[in-house]
């Protein structure tokens, strides 16, 4: 579903959903939560993210992406509290599972994409790191950015790859015994959340073609850029299953 782009001031008085995203980017949370919207056939508007305007702050409650406000609600930025939230908004089609232990597996599959701690929180620190050591990654002004919002710490960089390789070859092996099965989907033959949160975060590995996702050199070669154990940890199928939701489920060309 096609939305629009408000300004700060546009966004604060009206009603309904909006959300701030970061602009010229194509960020894995933000995406993800576009495209459960765009599943749901929810209307929203969006805000491209300024970071010196006070404003904003005051009505997000911060200044970072993506914050998911409804109508007078309190701001929601948590993957969870926007998930629930388009479920309450919007029960069909269903991204979770009511079933119970169905509903646990695929919360405790999301948060290892999209948790603290979890796939794209290490990758990002990675990318740090590889930055700020000349190795590749984001260039310097982004890596100090980055590394000093989320908690970059050199004498945790050796655990970033390693738990990169861990958390790639563990959703790897999901979606393989699923299509061992037969089933395109993480839980079976059914789509879930799961599915637009591995869609959306491999683009911290290799992004969506230019035609799909236009974004400049630099950030593209940054995210692009992998070492020796990520690349073999890459496995195909994560790609397969990406281009097959953006076919099948997500909207293209991406509006950044």
């Amino acid at each position: 579903m096609p939305f629009e782009y408000l300004s700060v001031e546009e966004a604060i008085p009206r009603k309904g959903l909006r959300m701030v995203v970061l602009g010229k980017v194509p960020s894995s949370w933000g995406e993800a939560a576009k495209g459960i919207f765009h599943i749901k056939k929810l209307t929203f508007s969006a805000v491209r993210l300024v970071y010196d305007n006070e404003a904003l702050k005051n009505w997000a409650g911060q200044l970072s992406a993506p914050v998911v406000v409804y109508d007078d609600e309190p701001p929601r930025s948590g993957w969870a509290e926007i998930l629930m939230l388009a479920e309450r908004l919007a029960p069909t089609p269903a991204l979770l599972p009511l079933e119970p232990h169905a509903r646990g597996q695929a919360v405790a599959l999301v948060d290892k994409f999209c948790g603290q701690g979890g796939l794209g929180w290490n990758r990002r620190l990675q990318a740090v790191h590889a930055g700020l050591s000349s190795s590749g990654g984001f260039p310097d002004r982004i890596a100090n950015f980055l590394g000093g919002k989320y908690g970059y710490d050199p004498a945790d960089a050796g655990r970033y790859t390693p738990r990169v390789v861990e958390l790639l070859g563990e959703v790897a092996a999901a979606l393989r015994t699923q299509r061992a099965a037969g089933k395109d989907y993480y839980l079976g033959d059914t789509l879930s959340a799961v599915d637009v949160y591995s869609a959306t975060f491999m683009a911290l590995f290799k992004p969506l073609p230019e035609a799909q996702c236009v974004m400049s050199p630099a950030l593209r070669a940054a995210l692009e850029w992998l070492n020796d154990a990520t690349r073999a940890a890459l496995d195909p199928v994560l790609l397969e299953h990406r281009d097959m939701m953006y076919t099948r489920h997500l909207e293209t060309p991406l509006a950044l």
